[in-house]
């Protein structure tokens, strides 16, 4: 007996009438979405993956639709609850039929979404990031940071068409205080996939010249919230985290904080609000240093004051003070000049007596006293004769006696 042959869109056919009998409802499935795609007619084109617990293999895909009627009120309404954009990469519960066409073979319709299951795929996400870098002990670097008192140079990192970042230098500028800021624009990507490496790219910019900046601000402001996925990186966490100089996040939004918001030394809601924290500090040091001011000034009248009256007292006791030191030192004086004197007196008796001595001395020696001792001097010519072998015959001598002198002749 022959075979019965049918044709490959006979058997589809009935591959397909097979699952309308057997899967006729809808079910509530969680995968991971892949390979998103809307066309010109508004529909979705998707795929659905689950990979394994232990490792990053697939263990089952399906392609997906999501009708254009479908489409366009599901996305808004996920985005809006969750602050994800509906793309590759994020896990979902989702509400599908299982169809079958005999050209296309196998997919699954989209009927609806549960933005819960997603929510919570993202906080699980956060917490985790959140875990790793307390475990690695920098989730809390930067807010440990001592914030400046003067953050007048401020280094910005935001897209440069950003309503956000026009907000920020308009507080700044316009501050009813007059204070002064110096902002300068590192441009950023702050939506869509490329947000972390632009951000890590803008820092590593800053940090290149750290000492010309007292702080850094993160802002974003006119964005739809479901471009914030790219706030809940690791990468981008960890390089705020262990920045070495303060962060402000001011990313426009308010329900949720990122990753990045939980790592900054602080965060704001909006742009705006990024200024006017920048303007507060300022304001409260100026304050601050007006009261310092004010103390010294005060400090140093008061001081002053008191100078005052000592050098009234000391000019007042100049003069019987001076009087107490004259009549000091002309006591002192007398009481030298007296010893002096004394010391004088004594010295003329001794020198008197010694020059005494001196004299007899010197009278005892003398010719004079010699001659009235009977002693005489022989004389040749006007000199002694102390050697008689030094006359000769016909030399006239004088002998001089005390009295008188006897001239002779040599025989």
């Amino acid at each position: 007996m022959e075979e019965q042959t049918i044709s490959l869109y006979e058997l589809n056919n009935l591959v397909k009438q097979a699952l309308r009998r057997h899967l006729p409802d809808t079910y509530w499935i969680e995968a991971e979405l892949s390979d998103v795609r809307s066309n010109y007619s508004g529909h979705c084109y998707l795929e659905f993956v689950q990979k394994d617990a232990l490792g990053n293999n697939l263990i089952a895909k399906a392609r997906g639709t999501i009708w254009s009627n479908v489409y366009k009120m599901l996305k808004p309404y996920f985005e809006e609850e969750t602050g994800q954009a509906f793309a590759s990469g994020i896990k979902v519960r989702v509400c599908v039929s299982v169809e079958f066409h005999e050209l296309y073979g196998h997919s699954l319709t989209v009927v609806d979404i549960d933005p819960t299951y997603t929510v919570g795929d993202m906080i699980r996400k956060r917490r985790e990031i959140l875990r790793r870098l307390e475990e690695e002990g920098v989730l809390d670097l930067n807010k440990e940071l001592d914030f400046p008192m003067l953050p007048q140079r401020i280094a910005v990192i935001s897209s440069a068409t950003a309503a956000g970042y026009g907000d920020f230098c308009n507080q700044l500028e316009r501050n009813p205080y007059g204070l002064v800021f110096y902002p300068k624009l590192f441009p950023a990507i702050m939506q869509g996939e490329r947000v972390e490496e632009s951000i890590i790219a803008a820092l590593d910019r800053i940090y290149a010249e750290m000492e010309h900046w007292d702080a850094v601000v993160i802002i974003r402001g006119g964005g739809a919230t479901s471009d914030l996925s790219g706030f809940d990186s690791y990468d981008l966490a960890a390089n705020c985290a262990q920045f070495p100089l303060p962060i402000i996040t001011g990313i426009g939004h308010e329900r949720d904080d990122t990753v990045i918001d939980s790592v900054v030394h602080t965060r704001v809601k909006t742009p705006t609000a990024a200024a006017e924290f920048l303007i507060s500090c300022m304001y409260e040091s100026a304050l601050m240093l007006e009261d310092y001011t004010n103390r010294i000034i005060g400090g140093v009248e008061v001081r002053m004051e008191r100078e005052k009256h000592r050098l009234e007292r000391l000019t007042e006791r100049i003069p019987m003070t001076t009087n107490m030191y004259l009549q000091r030192g002309h006591f002192k004086i007398e009481t030298i000049w007296q010893r002096l004197e004394t010391a004088l007196q004594h010295k003329m008796m001794k020198e008197t007596h010694r020059l005494s001595l001196l004299e007899h001395r010197v009278m005892a020696a003398s010719p004079e006293h010699l001659l009235k001792k009977g002693y005489s001097i022989t004389m040749l010519n006007g000199k002694a004769v102390t050697d008689a072998s030094t006359l000769k015959k016909g030399d006239r001598i004088v002998t001089m006696l005390h009295r008188g002198k006897i001239e002779s002749e040599i025989k």
